[in-house]
């Protein structure tokens, strides 16, 4: 599995800590498309747009909350992520919606936990035959008509 990491300043620890992490596991391949912009949304797109490619299986950003790099790449077309702050919710953002990012804060994320959502995430395959199917359908539908 191929997963791009991506960040902003603030969350530049944070991150290495994490892509280390992830990197030491059997067959992945992590990629850091770095954390030196402080515009956030840079990077983030480079990162949605790698993935949306199929340059990557999935994608991991980071900024202090997670939210402003989940705004910026689910601009992206293609590119649907999840902010998550639970394993739980690292779990559905797969099995329920088929994410193929998601987006953590630095600032109101502990690393261990941040650890564990990663590892459900990574863990989990969306299943097309799911009764989630039909509503991540409907998002991709809208996504194609251009409105």
């Amino acid at each position: 599995m191929k997963i791009a990491f991506g960040s902003d300043p603030n969350a530049t620890e944070f991150k290495k800590i994490l892509f280390d992490y992830v990197s030491a596991k059997e067959g992945i391949e992590c990629t850091d498309f770095g954390s030196d912009d402080p515009i956030y949304a840079n990077v983030a797109i480079e990162v949605a747009t790698a993935v949306a490619a199929g340059k990557f299986d999935r994608g991991i950003l980071i900024c202090g909350t997670g939210i402003g790099v989940c705004i910026a790449a689910n601009k992206v077309p293609g590119a649907y992520a999840a902010l998550v702050n639970n394993i739980y919710q690292a779990q559905r953002a797969q099995l329920s919606n088929n994410a193929n990012i998601i987006t953590m804060g630095a600032q109101v994320t502990g690393i261990e936990v941040a650890k564990m959502m990663v590892d459900e995430y990574l863990r989990c395959t969306f299943d097309p035959a799911s009764r989630s199917m039909p509503k991540v359908q409907r998002i991709c539908d809208y996504e194609k008509e251009g409105k």
